[in-house]
């Protein structure tokens, strides 16, 4: 049985704008910018829906996983308030590269602790012709979904492409996305959502 500690009772449809795994996690708060905002990991079963949705996980995973939740929710809960703390630091660490300045000891070591115990689920595979490492979830471990979320973190703090890490210039959503235009221009999360809404914002500011 799937308490109330381990699933919502309609799973959040994520926005996955970000352009790697490790934004993607750290947007799972929406209005960051504003006086009121919404956190969307809440229970054990939201981090489950997020992974599935930017497969994180698999769906057999998630199903194994949801049923090791419901039978240990104190160790789901855990889970969950842990990767929220991940969740904030790399938040933390992307939103100062984006500013150019210098991260936070604390979130730089809170995520170190977490390297070893995520490439723990480390393997080296074919893909096609050629090989790749991947890290994945485990039906074992509550906290295994953010084994891949570590190593996109750092695979991207350790690329060239950290300097097109940028934050949504919307002032209540503060969103982090890569910036792969060309001329590296970018200013929204999504120009469908807040930059549309920052033109609406504009234009009414005029009349």
């Amino acid at each position: 049985m799937v308490t109330a500690d381990t699933a919502t009772a309609a799973p959040h449809i994520y926005d996955l704008s970000g352009g790697a795994l490790c934004l993607d996690f750290a947007n799972t708060v929406s209005n960051r910018g504003s006086d009121a905002p919404i956190d969307r990991l809440l229970a054990y079963g939201d981090l489950l829906a997020w992974s599935e949705q930017s497969r994180a996980a698999t769906p057999a995973q998630v199903r194994d996983l949801a049923r090791l939740a419901a039978a240990h929710p104190s160790a789901a809960r855990d889970a969950l308030a842990r990767a929220v703390e991940v969740r904030e630091a790399l938040y933390r660490l992307f939103a100062t590269a984006s500013a150019k300045k210098r991260p936070r000891p604390a979130d730089l070591a809170l995520v170190n602790e977490q390297i070893p115990v995520a490439f723990r689920r480390s393997r080296l595979a074919t893909a096609g012709d050629h090989y790749a490492f991947r890290v994945e979830a485990a039906a074992d471990d509550l906290l295994s979904p953010l084994a891949p979320v570590i190593k996109s973190a750092v695979d991207l703090l350790t690329s060239p492409s950290l300097d097109r890490v940028r934050t949504c210039a919307a002032d209540t959503c503060e969103w982090l996305f890569l910036d792969t235009t060309k001329n590296r221009t970018r200013r929204w999360c999504d120009m469908k959502v807040c930059g549309n809404r920052e033109k609406v914002r504009r234009f009414r500011s005029r009349v």
